[in-house]
């Protein structure tokens, strides 16, 4: 059981609940890949929840949010309709993207979400660009940038970081970079493709201050993110927090055999589970029971299989929709092009 109890009830019991919805739809979302519903890659992520739910808990409703491949957590913690998640997943018309962005291009602008990025650290430089844009429009908002160990070693890291130590000196850049350190890019663990395994140091060569955290705790989690979050609003300047967490899931759906980690190892991280530590410590707290653990689940249950039948029932896009959202129509300018069958 984890020794320090709660300092933030509210945030920890909401925290709990949530983290435990992401599960559930996750362990959905894997069984019906497995059955076909669910088309092209799907990356889960399961076993990181308290980084995404402890970092947002920080946030302010507006401000921004970028992510990559693994981003059905983050959609859902935004506050995005888990019955458009689910329908966006199952490639239907009614999913957030109308069907056409799947799981790893999920995207609600209303919400301040830009996504859900298929390239590996292709999101960096737009996140650090939409950082120069808030801070040049004159607000205080903050963008959160959410990365994993892999993206570290793309050139667009280092082209991303850099800028955003650059502009941060002068206050222009308040991005705050969350490495969610899983332990494995793929199938090839941190120390086997890092010469330096220390990844938040890499950002010493930006000048951007940085710090490590334990991601499987969400108390912890939140604390961090609370005091970064609050400092880089007030000066604008870059924060990065690696967040060392571990993934339950495998990669991808496809990588069923995981031949590059053992059963052993998977079970003892299985002992620090997220939702376990912030469960035993709201027990120890007093703040929760049998019973409202069984409340919850079966809420997050219901929820869950709410938003299957909602994209079960869903119509998929018609081919009409092949070129909606593609294509821009300038002001006064002509239409967008057609599709070829409409002559």
């Amino acid at each position: 059981m984890p020794e320090r109890l709660v300092v933030n009830t509210a945030v920890l019991l909401d925290g709990y609940r949530k983290m435990v919805l992401v599960r559930r739809f996750e362990e959905h979302a894997e069984r019906s890949f497995r059955r076909g519903k669910i088309g092209g890659y799907l990356h889960l992520y399961t076993g990181q929840e308290a980084v995404a739910t402890g970092v947002l808990a920080a946030a302010r409703e507006d401000d921004v949010v970028f992510t990559g491949y693994r981003d059905h957590a983050h959609a859902l913690l935004r506050g995005t309709d888990p019955n458009k998640v689910m329908a966006e997943l199952y490639g239907k018309r009614t999913g957030v993207c109308r069907g056409k962005g799947g799981s790893m291009h999920l995207i609600d602008v209303a919400r301040a979400f830009y996504g859900g990025y298929g390239i590996v650290g292709g999101h960096l430089p737009l996140a650090v660009g939409a950082a120069y844009a808030l801070r040049a429009h004159g607000t205080d908002r903050v963008c959160l940038c959410f990365l994993g160990d892999g993206a570290m070693n793309t050139g667009a890291f280092h082209e991303a970081a850099n800028l955003a130590g650059l502009w941060g000196r002068e206050g222009l850049c308040p991005v705050v970079f969350i490495v969610e350190n899983n332990q494995y890019g793929m199938g090839t663990s941190v120390p086997r493709a890092s010469a330096n395994p220390d990844l938040a140091s890499r950002f010493d060569a930006y000048a951007i201050p940085r710090e490590r955290c334990d991601g499987m705790d969400l108390e912890v989690v939140y604390e961090a993110a609370r005091r970064i979050v609050a400092e880089v609003r007030r000066g604008g300047r870059p924060h990065a927090v690696e967040a060392v967490t571990y993934r339950f899931a495998a990669h991808g759906a496809a990588d069923l055999f995981q031949p590059y980690r053992t059963k052993d190892e998977i079970e003892t991280w299985r002992k620090r589970d997220p939702i376990l530590l912030a469960e035993q410590r709201l027990r120890a707290a007093g703040l929760l029971d049998d019973a409202q653990a069984a409340e919850i689940a079966a809420w997050a249950d219901r929820t869950v299989a709410d938003a299957a039948a909602f994209a079960d029932s869903s119509p998929p896009p018609p081919p009409e929709d092949l070129l909606t959202d593609v294509y821009g129509t300038p002001a006064g300018g002509e239409a967008a092009p057609r599709a070829p069958s409409e002559g």
